[in-house]
């Protein structure tokens, strides 16, 4: 029994054997494919990521694989290029970071799509910033990758086209047409369109709006708008429009008026262009606008009456500035003369056809009397007013160098935007006039008999030298001024024996002798009778006293004689330093000192007290000095 088992087994595992090999040869056959198999997969793996990263790499459009959290895991040259990037700095980015802020929002409904699993592909058109901040649209297209089992999103694949150029053009096109749009409403243009094919004429609702209908209401008759013109109007329109449709002209164009729905009267400007004609040259189609130009028409009505009221007031003035007595010139903004009348001419020398165009300084050259300076006469600052300039002090000074005395008034002319259109120089020839005011000048500060100094002008001269003293907030130092008070000695007998002619003559002389013995700073002045007064500018009290003894050494070395007979006079004068206080007190000083000299024997000097009350002191006379 157990020796039957054991053949049984014995037969079974040779049963085994025998089939085992078999089967095992399969096998090893099936492993060599598999793995064949699989050897021939990972090639055309290889391979189709090879084609797609040369594809990628090649490609003008940027290509980017992105993961979900918007980083850019890889992308090709162009996508770099386009961004201004190179290819590891935008790898290093996000696609928010390089997103228009105003754009990061576009996309945001296809990446809930994608997570949902109801997206797999997208396009959209956004900006991005390239590495200066310059902001570029592109266009915007790509695939969700997804895993096989699963369906979870991995990564998207985006093609990213630059499409800056097209959507600037796009826009400069919107612009353009918006300008259009706006500018022929703005206008009040309409547009009609008359086409033969379509049985008539078409016309825009600004055109219709234009004469009160309503949109449509006017369409289809091609020649009711000539019943709508004027009849003054229709003659010269309809001759415009048939040699327009003659060939002619080029266009087709012509101002009229055309009768409004409530029957008021509309100015119309017609342009128009014939488009299209058959062989025969019939036309087929043409095209043009009308523009409202009523308002254009009331203006020019009214600046038509405005110019004729303008010339007339232009002629009564010309009339007025050729007929008045001062002279006159005009210039325009440029300088330019504008206008001269004839006594401009008078005045000038110069006739004003050849001075018209000229600049003034060919014209008119004036000069400050006294610094010899030119008076400028130049526009006022931008947007400043300059009111009139009088100059009475002007000197003209003509081409051949001779010169006349005006008096002149300048004025800007500023148009109603306060800008500066030229000047009107309105002047006189003041010649006598600055002569007799030069005399008058003269005469109210000079004495008449000796040509000093008088006494109102030489007090003026004293309170200007006390109040420069007083500003400075201290008396001025002894003898930086001197007063001197001169009095003559024995003068009264020479007008008693010789008379007051004899005694004019003598003053004349005595003036002659002081003037010669100062220096021209100092001011010498007649106060009255035979009192004169002499301001030291310069010196000591010291140097005061010299230029004294001076005087009356010179004044009693004059050799005077009158109807044969001659006559001596001597002098005496009191000294005063001019320091703050009042004129009259110095003055008073300097008499007194003066009076003091006379009791001391004439024909000497004395000086008065200083102000710490010290006593003032005499001098001898020359003649007891010596």
């Amino acid at each position: 029994m157990l020796l039957s088992r054991l053949d049984v087994s014995a037969e079974v595992l040779k049963l085994c054997l025998q089939i085992s090999v078999p089967v095992a040869a399969v096998a090893l056959i099936l492993a060599a494919l598999f793995i064949h198999r699989i050897l021939d997969d990972r090639r055309q793996i290889a391979e189709s990521e090879q084609r797609f990263r040369r594809a990628m790499e090649d490609s003008a459009i940027g290509i980017a694989i992105v993961g979900l959290d918007g980083r850019i895991h890889e992308t090709n040259p162009a996508f770099a290029a386009m961004l201004g990037y190179s290819k590891a700095e935008i790898e290093a980015l996000t696609f928010f970071q390089i997103t228009h802020p105003d754009d990061v929002q576009i996309g945001r409904e296809t990446m809930e799509g994608m997570r949902a699993g109801t997206v797999d592909a997208f396009h959209f058109e956004k900006r991005y910033l390239k590495k200066d901040g310059t902001p570029v649209w592109a266009h915007l297209a790509g695939s969700v990758i997804r895993d096989e089992k699963s369906r979870r999103p991995l990564y998207l694949v985006s093609q990213i086209e630059d499409i800056d150029a097209r959507k600037q053009s796009e826009a400069r096109i919107t612009e353009a047409e918006t300008r259009w749009n706006f500018a022929l409403a703005s206008a009040g243009q309409g547009v009609w369109d008359f086409d033969m094919r379509k049985g008539g004429t078409t016309y825009s609702a600004a055109w219709v709006k234009m004469l009160g209908y309503a949109d449509g209401e006017l369409d289809g008759d091609p020649d009711r708008w000539l019943t709508m013109i004027h009849p003054d109007d229709r003659e010269n329109v309809a001759a415009a429009d048939l040699a327009h449709l003659e060939g002619k002209t080029p266009f087709f164009e012509a101002e009229f008026r055309m009768r409004h729905k409530d029957g008021h009267w509309v100015w119309i400007l017609d342009r128009g262009k014939t488009l299209e004609r058959d062989r025969d040259g019939k036309l087929i189609r043409a095209i043009g606008s009308l523009t409202d130009i009523t308002q254009r028409k009331q203006t020019e009505e009214s600046l038509i009456v405005s110019a004729a009221a303008l010339a007339d007031e232009k002629e009564r003035l010309r009339v007025t500035l050729q007929s008045i007595g001062d002279a006159v010139i005009c210039t325009d903004a440029a300088n330019r003369i504008t206008f001269m009348n004839p006594i401009a001419e008078k005045l000038t020398g110069i006739a004003g056809a050849e001075a018209l165009g000229k600049t003034l300084g060919h014209v008119y050259w004036a000069v400050d009397e006294e610094t010899g300076q030119r008076i400028g006469m130049t526009r006022p600052a931008l947007g400043g007013y300059v009111p009139a300039d009088q100059n009475s002090r002007a000197v003209l000074v003509r081409r051949d160098d001779t010169r006349c005395s005006i008096r002149q008034v300048v004025s800007p002319i500023m148009n109603e935007h306060r800008e500066f259109c030229g000047l009107v120089i309105v002047f006189q020839d003041f010649t006598d006039a600055r002569a007799l005011q030069r005399q008058l000048a003269y005469a109210a500060a000079h004495d008449a008999l000796t040509g000093l100094a008088n006494r109102s002008s030489f007090i003026r001269t004293m309170e200007e030298l006390v109040q420069q003293s007083r500003k400075a907030g201290k008396a001025k130092p002894a003898g930086e001024h001197q007063f001197m008070f001169i009095d003559l000695d024995h003068f009264k007998l020479v007008n008693d024996t010789g008379g007051h002619a004899a005694g004019d003559a003598l003053l004349k002389r005595v003036a002659d002798t002081i003037r010669g013995a100062l220096g021209p700073e100092d001011i010498v002045a007649r106060l009255g009778g035979d009192e004169f007064a002499v301001i030291l500018k310069s010196g000591s009290t010291t140097g005061a006293r010299i230029a004294a003894r001076a005087i009356i050494d010179a004044i009693r070395s004059l050799q005077f004689t009158w109807d044969g007979r001659p006559h001596a006079i001597d002098a005496s004068i009191g000294l005063a330093p001019i320091r703050s206080g009042e004129v009259d007190e110095i003055i008073a000083r300097a008499d007194a000192a003066c009076y003091a000299a006379k009791a001391a024997g004439r024909g000497c000097v004395s000086v008065a007290p200083d102000d710490n009350g010290s006593s003032g002191h005499a001098e001898p006379p020359l003649a007891a000095a010596s």
